[in-house]
């Protein structure tokens, strides 16, 4: 692994982090590392001997999230951690005993740290290894082999399900309250235009290391992520590295703070795209650029301004990567009663033709003055991947207040996109008379199937983002460093933020080849 440089800036790491650094130096961390216990499916937690279940020490709860201090090793659950800590001084750090992450109990926070990160994945690696599991078995006393027994049941046959998991699923670690970042991207690296661009070496990280120095690069991270998550390893992985990357480039959200997942994707592309215009002595930013997140990802939408007086239409044509979708609650009178929206609700809604207020007269070049107008929306050209997002959060600026809207909103596995495309909406507008369409794109698909979902649930202050991965007819739920079976059920049942759609040609190929692969693989 090659070393990399510092010449970039990263975000000031948590205070009261450092702080306990400077006083105890890394014997909380030596300390710890005995109690750290790697299951057979990967997953590392704090396994407490003198206990055989973690309780809170203030309530005696032992569901939810149980924390364990750094300085003393005393457990609190997440509403009793900050009581704790202002009980105790200087008893700001403690670890998730479940997910082993390390949280300051005074920001309230997940907070990441490289040493401690090391000593997780050096226990993994132990953990892993054939012939230490005798050393850990004469830890335990005798009363907690009962207890044990059923959980490496349980483990074995966790183990056994996520060994024959697909080839790519592999979960990723939290680095600080990035589960926006974590989802993404295994909705980004299961896309399969991405996927095969990467694993196709098509941007070569020796040849970038040569022409452009040590300097940390977006699409060399990507690559290496890639490879890490279809490289067979099961073990949860890092993404420190994309993460630093991605601060260099988007130096705006370089915080530990939880960002939107929508703005987090956008920034993604947005870094690929100048990454490879650079590469390729190329300025385009419409749907004509050749880098691999505008082939993968970007169409393009028309917009009909019509005068209302004469009927004169100004039409326009505006790329995009994904299309945002408004849930279709204010004009249905069903989604008020029901409490649910539809996918097809908000897709009509989007490009059904709105009339534009009086206040926002626009100049019609055939009357030659300011005239009442109408404004419609449709797609001219489908992208090979379509990301539909979900406007969940609304911010009011007139109130100065943000809230989350909890609708539901049922969306088809399968998607037919022809009623909304331009041709289709053109011709209905006019009666279907007319036959031909100039901007129609025959060799564009319009048919697709459904390969990710992220979801967020909570609060739009505290909420938690989790992708599901639909891969080789299967659920597959990734919440962080946890990959689990899920059924369609609760697909269906999540609060959907982003929908990603690959068209169908491409789905069945790219399943097909991915089943290949893990043959390949297993022998």
């Amino acid at each position: 692994m090659c070393l990399r440089s510092s010449s970039y800036t990263s975000p000031k790491p948590c205070k009261h982090l450092a702080d306990y650094k400077l006083r105890h130096a890394f014997n909380g961390y030596d300390s710890l590392q005995i109690c750290l216990k790697t299951t057979p499916i990967g997953r590392t937690r704090v396994d407490n001997h003198n206990t055989k279940i973690p309780r809170c020490n203030f309530c005696n709860g032992y569901q939810g999230r149980l924390y364990i201090c750094l300085i003393c090793s005393s457990i609190s659950c997440s509403t009793h951690i900050l009581l704790h800590t202002q009980s105790k001084s200087g008893h700001d750090v403690a670890i998730d005993i479940e997910r082993s992450e390390l949280y300051c109990c005074l920001c309230c926070d997940q907070v990441y740290d490289p040493d401690f990160d090391k000593v997780v994945v050096s226990e993994q690696i132990k953990g892993s290894c054939p012939g230490r599991s005798n050393k850990r078995r004469r830890l335990d006393s005798g009363m907690e082999l009962d207890l044990k027994k059923s959980k490496q049941l349980i483990a074995m046959r966790d183990g056994r399900a996520k060994s024959c998991y697909p080839l790519g699923l592999r979960g990723l670690n939290n680095l600080g309250n990035t589960c926006f970042m974590n989802s993404v991207l295994q909705a980004l690296l299961h896309a399969p235009p991405l996927r095969n661009y990467f694993l196709s070496d098509h941007h070569n990280r020796d040849e970038c290391k040569r022409r452009y120095g040590e300097k940390l690069c977006l699409l060399c991270e990507i690559g290496a992520l890639v490879s890490a998550m279809f490289s067979g390893d099961r073990s949860p992985y890092s993404p420190a590295q994309f993460l630093y990357s991605w601060w260099q480039h988007s130096s705006n959200l370089a915080s530990y703070e939880e960002q939107d997942a929508h703005e987090f994707f956008i920034s993604v592309l947005d870094g690929i795209h100048e990454k490879e215009s650079k590469v390729r002595n190329s300025s385009k930013d419409d749907g004509d650029c050749q880098c691999i997140a505008h082939r993968a990802f970007s169409g393009s939408l028309r917009s009909d301004v019509t005068c209302t007086i004469c009927g004169f239409t100004s039409t326009t044509y505006d790329p995009c990567v994904d299309i945002s979708l408004n849930l279709d609650t204010v004009n249905s009178s069903a989604a008020e009663k029901t409490g649910l929206s539809t996918l097809s609700g908000c897709l009509n809604l989007f490009t059904r033709a709105e009339r534009l207020g009086s206040d926002s007269k626009l100049h019609c070049q055939n009357c030659q003055e300011l005239r009442d107008t109408s404004k419609q929306l449709s797609i001219s050209r489908l992208p090979l991947v379509l990301c539909l997002h979900i406007k969940r959060f609304e911010h009011s600026l007139i109130r100065k207040t943000s809230r989350k809207i909890d609708q539901y909103l049922q969306f088809p596995f399968a998607l037919d996109m022809t009623p909304y495309l331009s041709s289709s909406i053109v011709r209905s507008r006019f009666g279907n008379r007319i036959f031909a369409f100039e901007c129609e794109n025959t060799d564009s698909s319009a048919e697709y199937e459904i390969f990710a979902v992220i979801a967020h649930s909570g609060m739009l202050e505290s909420g938690h983002y989790v992708t599901y991965l639909h891969v080789n007819n299967q659920w597959y739920k990734c919440d962080d460093a946890w990959i689990c079976e899920v059924d369609e059920g609760i697909v269906r049942a999540s609060q959907c933020y982003m929908l990603f759609y690959v068209q169908k040609l491409l789905y069945y190929k790219a399943n097909k080849d991915l089943s290949c692969n893990a043959s390949v693989e297993s022998r």
